[in-house]
């Protein structure tokens, strides 16, 4: 029998967040604690790029931004060939629910059922019951058309305004979108890369809200698939397209803004509870992992690799790296970061940081970017965190098993100076061999200068 695919994603949802990665907020993900429990989640997933647009668009084509022509908010060449449109040529009925924007040019996608949320008739997003509702439609309508299926299932949680929020108000023309829980701020947890000060719990209060409701959403989703009779035949994986939209997270290269809570369930194949803490898998493996899946491994080239034995329990060589980037931010502005990440080690480049550049993008927007803006002012500690985040420097390193939320740059600490060329030596060959353009600009600045 032909499996059917399911992929479900979140928007802006940090790795940390869901309960069964650590989140000990409570009651925030039952209906994903659940899928964990039933398949395999994996410590150390990432997607190639933190930005809603490219990282999508890189799964969907096994490439990096800039092999499929996306390095931002782009459409992808037309000469180049998504997972969609390999599956429909094999018979697959192909969906997309939500976020529909975010694959472009549209054509190129393949889409048989085409559900926009983004709008008021639909709750802009973020209505469980709308999405239970279109999925249960895209499930009949692929049992009627008598094919298996693909379902890109995208909820616009807990991306910005956050439910509650006085920006929902701005955005949706002067209305709040509905959250069947709100939290409080002495609710909130504060990861440890942000101060822990009364905006940003307030903030983050409001983030936790949107989670539990994108959580619901996942729920009504698995529900519609488990009344169609489908779900037995059915790879279903979860992921977030990025990190959460909070400063230092989404639209860099840190830990929070790359990792993504990743969890697998395909009965009969996958062991239930099954939980991978070693090997580091990609957003650019998607693509070669649902393609040997369905038994069309040779179909595309791409510059990931199937991690489908990861899935089902064998081992694989080659996992002990992850390689990540940013380019543009949704306003155009160009800030290019290249990041290799090992168990214990980060080390990113900053291709842009020239001392005067300065970093902007909407995870700046909220309440808690002011709040640091505003603390900063009495604060030291908290002061130089926001002129980090601004104009950065050109090399980070970070060891993650000490400092995951990387607070501590060791770039010229004399102790790591070996293991830091080490990774140095690493990525400028990874540059040179996926030619990537930020190249030359890290021989002549990097390579260079060490020589």
């Amino acid at each position: 029998m032909a499996v059917n695919i399911l992929l479900l994603l979140a928007d802006d949802m940090n790795y940390n967040t869901i309960g069964c990665f650590g989140c000990p907020v409570d009651d925030i993900s039952p209906n994903l604690d659940r899928l964990a429990s039933q398949g395999i989640r994996f410590d150390n997933a990432h997607v190639s790029i933190a930005v809603c647009q490219p990282s999508r668009q890189s799964m969907l084509t096994g490439l990096y931004p800039h092999h499929n022509g996306a390095l931002g908010f782009d459409p992808i060449r037309e000469d180049v060939t998504t997972l969609p449109e390999i599956l429909r040529k094999h018979g697959y009925f192909n969906g997309i629910i939500g976020k529909t924007k975010h694959c472009a040019p549209e054509y190129k996608f393949a889409w048989d059922y085409f559900k926009d949320t983004q709008n008021s008739q639909n709750c802009y997003g973020r209505s469980p019951y709308i999405y239970g509702r279109d999925a249960a439609e895209f499930f009949k309508q692929a049992k009627e058309a008598d094919k298996p299926f693909f379902l890109m299932a995208n909820s616009h949680d807990p991306h910005r305004p956050f439910a509650g929020s006085k920006d929902e108000l701005t955005k949706f023309f002067g209305f709040h979108t509905y959250a069947s829980r709100y939290y409080k701020p002495e609710e909130a947890w504060v990861p440890g890369f942000l101060p822990d000060i009364p905006d940003v719990r307030k903030e983050l209060s409001q983030y936790y809200s949107s989670c539990h409701r994108c959580d619901e959403t996942i729920g009504e989703v698995l529900r519609a698939l488990d009344e169609s009779g489908m779900a037995d035949d059915t790879l279903v994986i979860f992921m977030s397209d990025n990190g959460m939209a909070f400063p230092f997270a989404k639209a860099n290269c840190y830990l929070n803004s790359t990792k993504t809570p990743f969890i697998a369930r395909w009965t009969g194949h996958i062991e239930a509870g099954a939980w991978n803490k070693n090997d580091y898998i990609a957003g650019i493996d998607y693509t070669p992992t649902i393609l040997e899946a369905v038994g069309l491994k040779d179909e595309l080239e791409c510059d990931g690799c199937s991690y489908l034995p990861l899935l089902l329990g064998e081992e694989q060589e080659n996992r002990d790296v992850v390689y990540t980037q940013f380019n543009t931010t949704s306003m155009k502005n160009s800030y290019p970061m290249r990041c290799i990440q090992s168990e214990q080690y980060g080390y990113i480049f900053n291709a842009w940081a020239d001392g005067n550049t300065y970093y902007k993008n909407e995870s700046m927007s909220g309440l808690t970017f002011r709040a640091m803006q505003s603390a900063g002012e009495d604060n030291e500690e908290i002061l130089e965190r926001v002129r980090f985040l601004n104009y950065r420097c050109r090399e980070e390193f970070y060891d993650f098993t000490n400092d995951p939320n990387a607070l501590h740059n060791l770039i010229d600490e004399p102790e790591y100076q070996e293991m830091i060329q080490k990774f140095r030596n690493r990525l400028e060959k990874y540059l040179k061999e996926t030619e990537d353009p930020v190249y030359p600009d890290y021989r002549r600045i990097i390579c260079q200068k060490a020589e």
